[in-house]
């Protein structure tokens, strides 16, 4: 568990986690509306080498950022179902890359790195690993 005070922190362990990912990684990120998520995955991505600006899939489902490895940003916000998801490739995505999903607690079954995200007030988060890479 790791608690931090600015987006700047968040963002860096961010990019710490991005450095580990490998091809068919998959983290499952859960928290509320403004916990974080999408500055977490900012991070994610520049830890895998991309330089491409980070923006929350919300309305796209999925953003993918090139670099040493490819990172797949989804987001399962705005789904309804299960064959909605199906629907997004993340076998595909897997394949060729990492997969990073928001509100991945809605991904059922789903066997990956599991990290929550809570909004302690102000500037102030607090991340909680709940299942770690496999690596």
């Amino acid at each position: 568990m790791r608690e931090t005070s600015s987006a700047l922190e968040t963002e860096a362990i961010g990019e710490e986690l991005g450095r580990r990912l490998r091809t068919g990684d998959l983290v499952l990120l859960k928290g509320e509306l403004g916990a974080g998520k999408t500055t977490l995955v900012r991070g994610m991505a520049k830890g895998s080498g991309s330089t491409a600006p980070v923006a929350s899939p919300t309305f796209q489902l999925v953003r993918v950022y090139p670099g040493r490895v490819q990172l797949a940003h989804v987001d399962l916000y705005r789904l309804e179902n299960g064959e909605e998801v199906r629907d997004l490739g993340l076998e595909e995505l897997l394949d060729q890359g990492a997969v990073v999903v928001e509100w991945g607690e809605r991904l059922a079954g789903a066997d990956g790195a599991l990290i929550s995200i809570e909004h302690l007030g102000g500037d102030r988060r607090r991340l909680r690993v709940e299942r770690d890479l496999k690596h």
